[in-house]
């Protein structure tokens, strides 16, 4: 019995635009030394990094906002500019585990590697979109499981949206462990951050990082202004994940949506969630880069309702 449906589809969604304000704007890929950068209108937006000798697994870094304004933290942090803590673990938008099969990939204990694009970048209908093979490989080399992952990346009115689809399996048993750093995680730039006069906000209206830790939610967003310019990010959990999302909100920048640490995260008994052989588990966020008005709530909402719906339609 599969965990979750298994789709080739990439996701895509649009936040209240015409179709015509979704293919003005070109989205283009280019390849260079273990990295993808990813350019709207011939300006880098983000790289998707998948081969770094200090940091084992891929991550997107120095993700901009529209109007290239960078939105994420500085990677690696610059001392004296930013909080340089985590600097190997949080360097944009990533995935990892803390407990995969009893392995640590979120302390880059062990690798998240690249093996190969299942369907090499490309641009249709105004989509940018890559399919990648991963596999979670142990310090001894024994491989855990793999992941494929199927990303996305469209430009929308005040923002651009990623998202990320990800079904794991293997040919052996393996399970998903109960901590706090487990799933999806982003880290702002530094004058974005609670700390520094940002604001920490998530689907059901609660404000701060003390109120969302621990909580669920539909999305949790990360807003505030650097150099007078507002922008922000948005972690939106998917309603067809196996299990809804606690937030690992914190007020220095981070947010991790994490369907698995259900002890870890104060809400009932330690959670193991196995997956068997011919089986496979799945999912399914999206990342939405916004600035000016699209980081409102009402703008974030519509924008998490045609991300959802542009997904159910997809075949």
């Amino acid at each position: 019995m599969r965990l979750q449906p298994f789709s080739f589809a990439l996701l895509a969604a649009s936040a209240a635009i015409t179709s015509a304000q979704d293919t003005a704007d070109n989205v283009s890929f280019q390849q260079d030394d273990g990295r993808l950068v990813i350019s709207v209108n011939d300006m880098p937006i983000t790289s998707y990094v998948y081969h770094d000798k200090k940091i084992p697994r891929p991550y997107f870094a120095h993700v901009k906002a529209p109007g290239g304004t960078q939105v994420s933290r500085n990677h690696p942090p610059v001392p004296e500019k930013d909080r340089t803590d985590h600097d190997t673990m949080h360097p944009g938008i990533w995935m990892a585990f803390g407990d995969l099969d009893g392995t640590d990939f979120w302390r880059n204990k062990a690798r998240i590697k690249h093996v190969e694009f299942e369907q090499q970048p490309k641009t249709e209908s105004g989509i940018g979109s890559f399919v990648e093979l991963k596999h979670y490989v142990r310090p001894d080399n024994s491989v855990v499981c793999q992941e494929t992952f199927r990303c996305s990346f469209r430009v929308q009115q005040g923002g651009y949206l990623l998202t990320w689809d990800s079904t794991f399996s293997s040919d052996n048993e393996f399970y998903f462990g109960d901590q706090e750093e487990m799933g999806i995680g982003i880290r702002v730039a530094t004058p974005v951050n609670q700390m520094n006069g940002g604001t920490l906000r998530d689907s059901t209206g609660r404000v701060g990082a003390s109120q969302i830790w621990s909580q669920s939610a539909d999305w949790c967003d990360y807003s505030g202004e650097v150099d007078g310019k507002p922008v922000g990010m948005t972690l939106m959990c998917h309603p067809d994940n196996f299990r809804n999302s606690w937030m690992h909100a914190r007020n220095y920048g981070f947010v991790a949506a994490n369907p698995f640490g259900r002890e870890a995260m104060k809400k009932g008994a330690a959670s193991k969630v196995g997956v068997r052989p011919g089986e496979d588990l799945r999912l399914q966020y999206a990342v939405w880069i916004h600035s000016g008005a699209a980081g409102e709530p009402p703008a974030i909402d519509a924008a998490y309702r045609n991300y959802v719906k542009a997904s159910a339609e997809s075949p």
